[in-house]
């Protein structure tokens, strides 16, 4: 298990459609997650989501690609080299 620390920025493009899918997903992985800021932005109905994950980096990578597969989501991850757990 190589554990790492890192974020990942999440635009969600359509958010009236997709917040509750996307929500589900990081509940689903809520105990990588450290923290998170969503900002919602109206005028463009999309949603913005930062979130500090902490975790085995396969396991960051699974959760990423279950938002990537849903559609009209963009989704951009940093991770730092190996960290101890």
């Amino acid at each position: 298990m190589e554990n790492s620390v890192g974020g990942v920025v999440i635009v969600v493009e359509d958010r009236e459609k997709l917040a509750p899918k996307v929500n589900a997903v990081l509940t689903e992985y809520g105990d990588l997650i450290v923290g998170r800021v969503g900002l919602p932005y109206r005028e463009k109905n999309k949603y913005v989501i930062t979130i500090v994950v902490d975790g085995d980096v396969a396991v960051v990578n699974e959760m990423v690609a279950k938002l990537e597969g849903l559609g009209e989501i963009q989704v951009k991850l940093a991770l730092s080299g190996v960290c101890n757990p």
